[in-house]
């Protein structure tokens, strides 16, 4: 199936394996200059770990690609919500995240993900529709084809000027063509490459992340822990003044308490490592 594209469109880089091999072969398609009508947009929650960051800037300055950076401002006006940064002036300590959060006032959870839908999806919507001046749109996405779960999701039942796509899932390339094409580049992600994928990847202890998987981050790294536990305590439950904060997820403890049994080395055992798709994140 061929990738060349002939209409309006962002590729959605997130900045992971999946997405860069996306690009490149999209960029290949093309003869490695893309038309005018596709932009590449890289959209920065100040959350991805500065590898992360790092092979964004490695995959523009080698493939000789533009990639628009964006991130999440506060503002009264929804419309006025986003602004272009780049890898020197990109936040690289949640500053877009929290923002975030302190404008909505309570935190997003499995069943109300606004990170994604704000600090993500609306973040490019609001530049192609301000900058570029578009109508109407495609993304193309960076899921695979043993993702078909998500992929099923990309429909558009809220009527949104764009329509999400998946051209690897198309062209049925899986995580593991994803591992062996980055064997092969002069280059790669900074993070492990485990058969194509990396729990490293996206916000660096999303809630998503299964449990088990959040407490081996944090053993690895203790003070990532820090940013989510201050926004725990600073949301407060329901809106009351309880002083006990709120949570991102309550099918399993805070983020403090995540903390104490990871650094102490505790067994890990009992804790469910079930990871939530999401349908704006990818590898």
């Amino acid at each position: 199936m061929s990738l060349k594209i002939t209409s309006p469109t962002i590729i959605s880089f997130s900045g992971g394996r999946t997405s860069g091999m996306m690009l490149k072969l999209i960029l290949d398609a093309h003869d490695g200059v893309l038309p005018d009508f596709v932009k590449v947009i890289f959209c920065n929650t100040g959350k991805e770990l500065n590898a992360t960051l790092d092979f964004v800037r490695d995959c523009s300055v080698n493939w000789n690609v533009p990639i628009i950076w964006l991130e999440y401002q506060a503002s009264e006006a929804a419309k006025d919500r986003w602004k272009v940064v780049d890898y020197e002036t990109a936040s690289r300590h949640g500053e877009p995240f929290e923002a975030l959060i302190q404008q909505k006032r309570y935190l997003p959870n499995p069943a109300k993900r606004f990170c994604t839908i704000e600090l993500k999806i609306r973040l490019a919507k609001r530049y192609a529709q301000s900058v570029l001046k578009w109508k109407h749109w495609d993304v193309a996405i960076g899921f695979r084809s043993d993702e078909p779960s998500r992929v099923a999701k990309l429909s558009n039942p809220n009527k949104e000027p764009f329509e999400r796509y998946a051209p690897l899932f198309n062209a049925g390339i899986g995580a593991s063509d994803v591992g062996e094409f980055w064997q092969r580049q002069g280059f790669d992600l900074n993070l492990p490459n485990m058969n194509g994928k990396t729990m490293h990847g996206n916000c660096d202890l999303c809630f998503l992340k299964g449990a088990q998987t959040t407490l081996r981050l944090i053993a690895e790294n203790p003070e990532a822990a820090k940013w989510w536990t201050d926004q725990e305590q600073a949301i407060q439950s329901s809106g009351r003044a309880t002083g006990d904060g709120a949570v991102f997820r309550k099918d399993r403890p805070k983020y403090s308490r995540l903390h104490e049994i990871a650094v102490s080395q505790d067994d890990f055992i009992g804790f469910p490592d079930y990871t939530i798709d999401c349908v704006g994140c990818t590898d």
